[in-house]
């Protein structure tokens, strides 16, 4: 049998990680957080409890990576340019990768609206979600601010109660909520003249 090569480990090293934290995922947006340990992830991804500790440090540091990772993924089509202005297509492709990584991630997104409503958990990534999330809505802020909005706090406040709204509907029932037509309805809400 021949050794594995570098590029081989590191997948193997990846695809294990990925498996611990999809795992964990589950876990905690279907049981909670606290009622979660590092025992049943283990058990549920099919390997010992100890391998995850090669991985991460503590369960509050898989609950910290999977935030990241989520969010990474959830504000990764805004600002496509970075150059910290959003054009009208720009803002409205982001409304459209937001809703297509409900489809996408409803683990992740279940996860995540828990983690909001829970004080002891939000506590342990507050920082990092505020870190990625305060560019995201300054530019937003500005977008509605360039756009002549009248009020843009409570345009900017309206879109985010949308925005969570759907989120959280769709995560609940999936099966009563039709993303793809509420898409329409909210690019016609942003661009009156296709009324």
């Amino acid at each position: 049998m021949t050794p594995k090569t570098t590029a081989q480990l590191k997948g193997i090293k990846e695809a294990r990680e990925q498996q611990i934290l999809d795992t964990a995922c589950r876990l905690f947006a279907n049981h909670g957080f606290h009622e979660t340990s590092i025992s049943q992830i283990a058990r549920e991804a099919g390997i010992s409890k100890g391998l995850i500790y090669n991985y991460f440090d503590s369960k509050e540091s898989i609950l910290r990576d999977l935030m990241k990772r989520g969010m990474d993924e959830m504000y990764k089509d805004f600002d496509p340019n970075h150059d910290g202005i959003l054009t009208h297509d720009e803002f409205l492709f982001f409304i459209s990768s937001y809703l297509d990584t409900l489809k996408e991630n409803r683990e992740f997104w279940k996860l995540y609206f828990a983690i909001l409503i829970q004080p002891s958990v939000i506590n342990l990534v507050q920082e990092e979600m505020m870190s990625m999330g305060i560019p995201v809505f300054s530019i937003l802020h500005k977008y509605f601010e360039d756009n002549h909005y009248e009020d843009p706090d409570t345009e900017f406040e309206f879109l985010a109660a949308i925005l969570s709204g759907l989120a959280i509907k769709y995560i609940n029932a999936p099966e009563f909520f039709h993303l793809d037509k509420l898409k329409e309805k909210i690019y016609k809400l942003y661009n009156p003249s296709q009324k």
